[in-house]
């Protein structure tokens, strides 16, 4: 025992006697990379079990088809989600909900949070964005009376079928509403489109009312090329309130209604309006018509909606996002899209049921650049197109490679993103704001659009520091066909460009592939010509056009 304790001793002695500066800065790296490993460790956020097989296939397929893949939330023998779970004022909490419908939407939106809790009672606010450093708020009591008292207008002056030509707005939200609350059908024209374009959809969808805004609707082409249309109802700004806009322009001969948003709601009594329609089980709002654009020039494709179509889109959306970071109270919502967009509109109907605030901002669609499309408001769920990501990904990526410390440092980050699979605390080149947690874009089924690869969705994880959820849209799907799952950071290099996928189906969706020219299903995989079933499918069923295949994790990516 003295022995070894003397050789030890001597060991340690010699150690520290040949101590010089080399020795301290050899210790001094060693210690410092053990300890920034062990201080900035972190757990993935998902098991990578649940990323190697995101999607059931059935047991058994039909000859010239896949099998049919559903996501791990919707399992074969179980109806899809097509439920937002409505429980009525005095319904036991284990009873089983309504389906609900586009009404039990807004009346959430008011009634505020139902669960337990501490946040019980709250709700969000509504918010109109007006340039770079100005906000108004909407109290939703004030919106419930523009809901009733519009929709009261319609109907009372014969309206049926209601386009709605506006840019994003609350306006836009509130006619749609409105047409649900009254018994009427929502047209929603894509904004800011040519005269002809404008007169040829009004036409074939029979609108006999539009609700539109000044300067941006061609009010006499239309009404002398379109002599059905009956009611206009004007949006006008606060600068142009001091115009007549009731008046018809001499010379059209036209027997049309005109008035305003804000005479129809400052001519009415203080009190009238103030309360919601009681709601009719027995009678389902109308269908809800949108026009789907895949090329420009194109000619638009029509595609009508039921209630029903669009409940079970937003309640796989809710279903979607991971318990731990649902949707709630204390995240604002910014549609950076068009609402004319099904994709972005079933989206926005998520969060005002998921009493989060929501922000319009009626140039955020046209901006290329979440900087800009996010000026003036701070978001933490922000709904982008996969353009306006890309322009923020080249502009940011050119300021990190400008110094070889960011760019090691950004390289670093997607490293432990995409090999740990845990998102890096903070961001390397910081984002459109702090607050921003999720972004949301989705690629259109047939259009010519940009796609986004997995090396560029991971380099936007760690540039905004917010996940990011790609999505699959397709004209005749409420909300998404596909879409990635929230914790799945992986990049694929085996494909190029780093490839890309749009996840497994959602919870209202089941996919099969046909067989399709040279793109077959066999032994060797599952290719063909994606086919979309489900309850948020318009006709429950919709062959997209276009051919993908599923990958060995069975997520969906085009051949």
């Amino acid at each position: 025992m003295d022995t070894l304790l003397l050789r030890l001793d001597e060991s340690v002695t010699g150690l520290f006697g040949q101590w010089n500066l080399w020795t301290s800065a050899i210790f001094t790296v060693l210690a410092g990379f053990l300890t920034y490993q062990i201080a900035t460790r972190q757990d993935p956020d998902t098991h990578p079990f649940l990323l190697a097989r995101q999607a059931q296939g059935s047991a058994v397929r039909q000859p010239g088809e896949s099998p049919i893949y559903r996501a791990q939330g919707s399992p074969h023998g179980m109806p899809l989600n097509a439920s937002l779970n409505v429980k009525d004022p005095g319904a036991s909490k284990w009873s089983r909900g309504r389906d609900g419908d586009l009404r039990d939407i807004w009346r959430q939106a008011v009634a505020g949070v139902q669960e337990d809790g501490p946040t019980k009672g709250a709700t969000g606010r509504i918010l109109t964005v007006l340039g770079t450093d100005k906000a108004i708020e909407h109290q939703l009591g004030d919106i419930t009376r523009q809901i009733n008292l519009i929709g009261q207008h319609i109907a009372d002056q014969g309206g049926n079928r209601v386009a709605i030509y506006l840019p994003n707005s609350v306006e836009l939200i509130a006619t749609l509403f409105a047409c649900a609350f009254y018994d009427l059908t929502a047209v929603i024209l894509p904004f800011d489109e040519p005269v002809d374009a404008i007169i040829s959809m009004l036409r074939r969808s029979a609108a006999d009312t539009v609700v539109t805004a000044p300067g941006s609707f061609p009010f006499d082409v239309v009404v002398n090329s379109y002599p059905a249309l009956r009611q206009l109802i004007w949006v006008v700004d606060e600068g142009s309130k001091h115009m007549d806009w009731n008046e018809v322009p001499q010379g059209t001969g036209s027997s049309v209604n005109v008035s305003t948003w804000q005479d129809i709601i400052n001519d009415s009594p203080v009190d009238a309006g103030k309360n919601l329609p009681r709601l009719d089980e027995q009678e389902a709002p109308r269908d809800v018509t949108v026009f789907w654009q895949s090329k420009p020039g194109q000619q638009e494709e029509m595609v009508r909606f039921t209630s029903a179509n669009l409940i079970s889109g937003v309640a796989a959306q809710i279903f979607a996002v991971s318990t731990s970071q649902r949707i709630g109270p204390s995240d604002l919502f910014l549609p950076a899209d068009s609402l004319a967009n099904t994709h972005t509109l079933v989206l926005t109907l998520a969060a005002l049921f998921s009493n989060a605030s929501v922000a319009f901002n009626s140039v955020a669609p046209q901006a290329d650049d979440l900087t800009v499309a996010t000026r003036g408001v701070s978001p933490t769920i922000l709904v982008a197109t996969p353009a306006a990501l890309l322009k923020t990904h080249q502009d940011s990526i050119a300021r990190v490679n400008a110094s070889l410390v960011t760019r090691a440092l950004h390289r670093m980050r997607v490293r432990k993103l995409t090999q740990s699979g845990a998102m890096p605390i903070a961001a390397a080149a910081g984002g459109p704001g702090n607050k921003l947690r999720l972004i949301l874009t989705a690629d259109r089924a047939g259009a010519a659009s940009p796609r986004l690869s997995s090396a560029v969705l991971a380099d936007l994880r760690v540039l905004t520091g917010a996940r990011i959820v790609y999505a699959l849209t397709a004209a005749r799907v409420a909300g998404a066909a596909a879409q990635t799952g929230f914790f799945d950071y992986r990049v694929s290099e085996a494909e190029q460009g780093g490839g890309c996928h749009f996840g497994p189906p959602l919870t209202s969706t089941e996919i099969v592939l046909r067989d399709m020219g040279a793109w077959k299903s066999g032994d060797e995989g599952s290719k063909g010509e994606i086919v979309v079933r489900g309850p948020c499918v318009a006709g429950n069923e919709a062959a997209l056009g276009v051919a993908g295949m599923m990958r060995d994790d069975n997520t969906l990516t085009y051949v």
